[in-house]
């Protein structure tokens, strides 16, 4: 069966990742196929996740959490596409100096927007001080008015910052603890009733396993999706 990283997808992902390949082993006749144990024990660790997760959703300074994080997010990203999209400008100085802003964005590597929360906010203040202090990208900003975007991202990334030391204060790391460990759980819940499946196809002793199908054509196609998704975002510097 094709391999996914599970630890790269976020947890929104994650949980739905899981609950698509239990969905497809169910329209499959699991007590047929002799893996209806492992399948309800999967179940089960997905049912606690899914409880935890929308219970750490429901939490107020989580939903502020959520949409500062989508603000400061969204700024990266419009910078990004900004620089991008005046990198391929007619005017040789207005390429010239987005590239060079491009190029000082890349040395903190792909996937800003996707970094943990602490990882993000220290990046975020890295980049806007060598905007800030850095003549020559101090001169790129200026004549491509990016102020706008660079001041819209800093209040954001304060923003954020502020909100979530305020929640850490109050609640510990509890809630992503706990996710945390509930993952674990769920991937020895997955990697059981994976192997299982895998074992069983590779002993059947008939011309064609009844696992082909569900495997090859179902399972497969579902991991190779969300490997595009991981693929996607590992290529987009974002």
């Amino acid at each position: 069966m094709n391999f996914i990283d599970l630890p790269k997808l976020r947890d929104a992902e994650y949980l739905q990742y899981v609950k698509d390949f239990s969905g497809i082993i169910a329209l499959n006749n699991p007590s047929t196929l002799q893996i209806d144990a492992k399948l309800s024990t999967f179940n089960t660790r997905i049912d606690e996740l899914e409880n935890l997760y929308k219970e750490t959703l429901d939490n107020g300074k989580t939903q502020d959490l959520l949409q500062l994080d989508e603000r400061r997010d969204n700024a990266v990203k419009g910078i990004y596409y900004f620089l991008l999209g005046h990198s391929y400008h007619f005017e040789a100085d207005k390429k010239q100096k987005a590239q060079l802003l491009l190029d000082n964005m890349a040395l903190y590597g792909s996937g800003i927007a996707r970094l943990n929360y602490q990882a993000e906010t220290a990046t975020i203040n890295n980049l806007i001080r060598d905007w800030e202090n850095k003549p020559e990208l101090t001169n790129a900003v200026a004549f491509l008015n990016l102020s706008v975007w660079i001041n819209e991202m800093k209040t954001a990334n304060d923003l954020f910052n502020t909100a979530y030391l305020s929640r850490t204060q109050e609640y510990g790391y509890a809630s992503t603890e706990a996710i945390k460990s509930k993952r674990e759980e769920v991937d020895a819940a997955y990697y059981a009733l994976r192997d299982s499946i895998d074992t069983i196809h590779l002993l059947v002793e008939m011309p064609l396993s009844p696992y082909e199908t569900v495997i090859n054509q179902q399972l497969n196609t579902l991991t190779d999706q969300y490997n595009i998704l991981l693929v996607n975002k590992k290529n987009v510097c974002l």
